[in-house]
Parts: structure tokens; sequence; C-alpha cells
């Protein structure tokens, strides 16, 4: 928002995030947001506090934007954050304020909150507005969005989002008008679609295993029909991160609650088939060192959930590491950038920052996490004495011909086995 031109306060409860922010720093990896967030700063147009009184009394738009995690032993989303958010931000607020809702909520969520603030601040006014943000491309996301989509109940709500948007309206981008319920679909729709098409492919993955067929020549094939398209048709590990798993279990939730069960039940299995390439992964680990992990030396390539992150939240990388570890194996985990939320995550893993050091010894690599800098490997290279030498290619990105050239077996996923 400060990088369109608006004078923007962020707020958080935790001091310490604000005075790293402040001070012109980022407490979490994401390509191109520190020059973002140094520029503004400079300018004058960002700067961050901990009192939402102060903030929301110098402000006529608010968002939020807090987290909706999945409840613990349960597949809901937990609300907390934004209800509490509302409450607290209610008190605060100008007569005609816009209180714009981001967070991903299970549907009719924007109409008990627009409840709730009517009881407080009957003179301000709630709209929903999805974010569809990639981690790793959430800056370029943001200034060249695919598509914006507001819910509103008002003429008012609509023309103050459309003047927040005018620059990116006036770039061509689609501004798509909803009423609360459909803003609040888009995000969970569109995450289960992509969340579907990911486990469709790993099913085909488990089929070509069977088969003896590729899962890679199989995909694209299937990628020039212009009705399926070759985005997120690479077979591998599965999804992770904070948003596709725990949004689709709550997506399953609430279509429970409003007597729609039955029609996201194919969503189970898309979880399940999620799931289930983790433990693939482990059995073919497993397979690949006679049956035994105790006292083996077995280095993970890869903790963050995806590349360009340093998230680790439900990584698949992550689980497959310490489902090795927990059967007996020296597990030594190398990643780029999530090394510090894994071993806070997983203490009793060992993790080193050089990937050749992390390398060394290995009689087993596992390659769970596409960092770019994994496909640049010398398998010649690397100095491990361990006959044979296994490499398990979970991402389909690795060259087989190269790693077998050096001496290594390589199985991947949904891939013949040489």
């Amino acid at each position: 928002m400060a990088e369109l031109g608006f004078e923007v306060i962020g707020v958080d409860i935790d001091p310490a995030k604000v005075e790293i922010l402040q001070s012109g720093r980022v407490p979490f990896y994401e390509p191109g947001l520190p020059e973002v967030l140094h520029r503004n700063i400079a300018a004058g147009r960002l700067r961050f506090t901990t009192s939402l009184a102060e903030a929301a009394t110098a402000a006529d738009i608010h968002f939020i934007c807090v987290g909706t995690p999945q409840q613990s032993g349960a597949n809901a989303a937990d609300l907390s954050q934004v209800f509490g958010s509302i409450q607290a931000l209610a008190p605060h607020l100008r007569t005609g304020a816009l209180v714009v809702g981001k967070s991903t909520v299970p549907v009719g969520t924007a109409a008990l909150l627009a409840e709730q603030l009517a009881l407080t601040a009957p003179a301000a006014e709630v709209a929903w507005n999805p974010e569809f943000l990639r981690e790793g491309f959430a800056v370029t996301d943001t200034l060249h969005p695919d598509r914006l989509v507001v819910g509103v109940r008002s003429q008012h709500a609509e023309e103050l989002l459309r003047q927040v948007y005018a620059p990116l309206i006036d770039q061509g981008v689609p501004f798509l008008v909803t009423d609360f319920p459909t803003a609040e679909l888009v995000k969970v729709a569109a995450n289960s679609f992509l969340a579907t098409k990911i486990s469709f492919i790993n099913a085909m993955a488990e089929v070509c295993e069977a088969a003896g067929a590729d899962i890679t020549q199989l995909a694209e094939a299937i990628g020039y029909d212009p009705r399926i398209g070759n985005q997120f048709l690479a077979a591998g590990l599965g999804f992770g991160g904070g948003c596709l798993p725990k949004d689709i279990r709550a997506f399953m939730a609430r279509a429970g609650e409003l007597g729609a069960e039955e029609a996201l039940a194919f969503l189970r299995e898309v979880d399940q088939i999620n799931l289930r390439q983790r433990a693939h992964t482990v059995s073919l680990a497993l397979a690949a060192l006679d049956g035994s992990f105790a006292g083996r030396n077995v280095t993970v390539l890869g903790a963050a959930f995806k590349p360009d992150s340093d998230d680790v939240r439900d990584s698949p990388a992550l689980a497959v590491a310490a489902a090795i570890h927990n059967a007996g194996g020296n597990v030594v985990v190398h990643d780029p950038k999530a090394l510090a939320n894994a071993a806070r995550v997983y203490p009793t893993l060992t993790y080193l920052e050089d990937v050749t050091e992390a390398l060394a010894g290995a009689e087993l690599v596992l390659h769970l996490t596409e960092w770019p800098e994994y496909r640049e490997l010398d398998p010649a290279k690397i100095t491990s004495t361990a006959k044979p030498r296994h490499l398990i290619d979970a991402r389909n990105r690795l060259d087989p011909q190269l790693w077998r050239a050096a001496g290594w077996t390589y199985r991947a996923l949904g891939r013949p086995t040489a």
C-alpha cells in the first residue's frame, strides 16, 4: 500500500517485531520485501507501532491481516485473532471508516464481523478483500495481481476500495465486486482447486510407479491440453505451508456446518494423497538402506515447505527428516534460508549451513525442497565414501543421468528405477 503511494501504519502486538520492522529489517525471508520496506520508510509513507488507538485514529481504511490457523484437535479455523482485532479496533474508528478483511476465513465470517462491529461502531463498515499472495512472490503478487476481489454491502465501500486500488485498476487489473460469501469463498475455492491439481498428479505418480511409467513424461503430455495446462503438474513430495493444508481442512469443516459436507468429500482424499507422499518417500528411503535407518547417515536437502521461503509450517521436508531421525537415522538437514526456523520446530535434528559439509559422508541424500542451488550440485564432487550411495529425488528436479554417472543410485517419485 505504501508502494502505491498511501500513508500506511502497520500495527502488531509484538514490540520486538515492530522494532525490527521500524528499523527497516524484515523478520522473515521474502524476496524483494526488504527493498520495498526500506524505500517506503525512507519516504515517510510507512511506519509501525504497537498502539492500535494511534493507528486507528490516523487512518480511514483498516486492513485486518491476522492469521487463521487450524484449531488444535480439529479441522476448523481458529478465528480468535480476527474477532479480537475487530473488537480492539472498533472503539477507535472514525465515522465512515472501512474495515477490510484480508484473512482467509470460513464463509459467513464477514457477516458475523459486521454484526460485531455494528454493536460498537455503527458508523463504520466491513468489506472483504481476500489475498492471493504466493510466498516467494508476495511483492510481485501485491503490485501486479492477476485479479482484485472485494465483497461489499454498499456503494460507499466499493468506491473506497476503488480509490485504494486505482493504480492497479488503471493498469488493467480486473476488479470484481461480489457479496460477502462469494468473496470469502474465492480464496478457499482457489486453494482447493490448486491442492486438488497437485494431489491429482501425485496420485498419477503412484500409478506410474506401479505400471513402470514416467510421471514427468505423463505430466508433460497432459499439460499441453489447454483444458488442463502445465502449471502445478510437477509430481513430488506434495504441498505444505501455512495455507493449503489448513485451508482445505477448514473448508471441509465449514461445508459440514452448512450441510454441504458431501460436496467437499473429495478434499479428504486430496489431503490423504498429499500426506501419503511423505510416508511413501520415507518408505523409499528405508528400502534404499536395506530396511533399517539405525545408525545410517542421511542428508536432507531442504527444510522450507517451498523454495524462496523460510517458512517451515507443515513442511513435507521436515516431516520426512523427522520420521527418519525418529527411526534411528543420523539426519543432517541443509536449507539456504530456513535452518533457524527448522531448528525451533525440530531441535533434535542436525543442521548445517554449508551444503558440501552437509553432504559429506551421506549414504542417502533426499532432495525435498526444490531450491535452484540443488540443481547446480555436482554429485561427482560430493565427498561421501559410502558404497553404494543413494539419492531420492522427491521433487523430480535433479538430473538422473548426472547422478547415476557419478555412481549414485537415483530414485524419484513416479519414475522408473533405471
